[in-house]
């Protein structure tokens, strides 16, 4: 394990955490009246009040954040343990790198659902969506160098060297996205 990844999941984990009960806190708000204005309600792109109200915002019934309540409390004490150097078993690892693959797919969903559904940027998802990648890249590299997950020397030594390319690549492919959905916005032409 890299010296950053027990870093990388203690303050992304906190981040996450922070950015989940903001969510749920702005979510009481607008329960409590709807036509409250948050403090992330900045434009009409860029308004998560757009957001939380929605059915995507709720996907299983239960106000979403709250499974980033649970998932980054996971992810911070999986670090402070890292941190700690606390061995822990090569399944804790892959479990990890599991539930990240599935916040990931599920971070994709719900970027694909503000985007061309929604049509609103909520700011602390975005965050969410950024720690999120983040955790994902560093523990599937992290597995692959490690050989917890074994697809080979080459592969890991691959993944080792494109580490912080994956991370920024992701970052920029969903930066152009959000940039040519709302280009007018961007230009000042809609």
């Amino acid at each position: 394990m890299t010296r950053a990844t027990p870093w990388i999941l203690t303050v992304g984990g906190g981040l996450g955490l922070l950015a989940s009960f903001e969510l749920i806190v702005d979510k009481f708000a607008l329960l409590a009246d709807p036509d409250a204005v948050l403090s992330c309600d900045i434009n009409p792109v860029v308004s998560c009040g757009s957001v939380i109200l929605t059915e995507q915002g709720s996907a299983f019934g239960f106000a979403n954040p709250i499974l980033g309540l649970v998932g980054f409390a996971v992810v911070i004490t999986l670090g402070v343990l890292a941190i700690a150097k606390v061995e822990l078993p090569r399944w804790v690892w892959i479990g990890l790198n599991i539930g990240a693959l599935v916040g990931v797919a599920f971070m994709i969903w719900l970027m694909l659902q503000s985007l061309y559904v929604i049509g609103a940027l909520c700011p602390w998802c975005m965050l969410i969506w950024a720690v999120t990648i983040l955790i994902f890249w560093n523990v599937t590299v992290d597995n692959l160098v490690s050989g917890r997950i074994n697809l080979g020397s080459g592969v890991a030594e691959i993944a080792g060297a494109l580490r912080w390319f994956l991370v920024a690549g992701t970052y920029l492919i969903i930066a152009g996205l959000i940039f040519v959905r709302w280009m007018d916005f961007w230009l000042g032409r809609g």
